[in-house]
């Protein structure tokens, strides 16, 4: 355990659940902290802004973290169109914690002919917004998708998430996405050069093995998986390729 210099955190399973905290993922956090070791939560909402989801943590849970450490699917979003370099115009399915940052970026709206149509979770959704964003990826715009998640866990049960809609224009325009958020590389990728560090030195964790866990995995990360959230304890030992470590808790980790 221990001998890494920075940690990649999932934050809903890992250190809250819903509206409750998870007593030993905010203990973890505050031991960061506490030792001055860098760690980055890594999170494929694109609903709410860094500075949002900050401020959750600190008015709903009395965890103080500043923006800066929160990096989500919409920053990476931003991040890999700055280095693809192909246009400024974009049309984005999504709410504002995914429009506001990429306006805010320097992008420019464009309905009819954009340089990217940009598909994430939107609670607002109109066949219009579909019907757009297909017609802008059939003139040839790239096509990117926030983040794989098909649902979204509510107390209702689970609604469609941002990857029944990506889905929806895929199945449209017969064309595959870039997928941005975990367990893809490219989040994963941004997150560990936005720390300064290599992979060797970084650990991911989280509660989900099919997307943080897997995150680690298919990018080369050591991962941790606690048993907070949403993979349970009966299902590890039948998981195809083994967390590098697993936890009951995350007091469980020494730092």
């Amino acid at each position: 355990m221990g001998n890494y210099k920075g940690y990649l955190i999932d934050l809903d399973g890992t250190i809250y659940l819903g509206k409750e905290i998870i007593p030993a993922g905010k203990r973890f956090v505050e031991r960061l902290q506490k030792t001055n070791q860098p760690f980055l939560f890594v999170t494929n909402n694109t609903t709410k802004t860094p500075e949002a989801v900050a401020n959750r943590l600190e008015k709903e849970f009395d965890l103080h973290v500043p923006a800066s450490v929160v990096y989500t699917a919409s920053l990476a979003t931003i991040d890999y169109m700055k280095e693809m370099n192909q246009g400024k115009k974009v049309y984005v399915i999504g709410e504002s914690g995914l429009v506001d940052l990429i306006l805010a970026a320097g992008f420019v709206w464009e309905e009819e002919s954009p340089d990217y149509v940009i598909v994430g979770l939107d609670t607002g959704i109109t066949y219009e917004k579909f019907v757009k964003a297909t017609l802008a990826i059939r003139r040839g715009a790239v096509f990117i998708g926030t983040n794989p998640d098909k649902n979204i866990p509510t107390e209702r049960g689970l609604l469609p998430g941002a990857g029944s809609m990506i889905a929806l224009v895929q199945s449209a325009v017969q064309k595959e996405p870039v997928i941005i958020g975990k367990p893809n590389s490219v989040i994963m990728n941004e997150a560990v050069k936005l720390m300064g560090l290599e992979k060797t030195d970084v650990l991911m964790v989280g509660d989900n093995y099919e997307t943080d866990i897997q995150s680690g995995i298919q990018n080369g990360i050591d991962t941790l998986l606690v048993l907070s959230g949403f993979t349970q304890k009966e299902e590890v030992p039948n998981l195809p390729t083994a967390a590098t470590y697993t936890l009951n808790s995350l007091d469980d980790w020494e730092l």
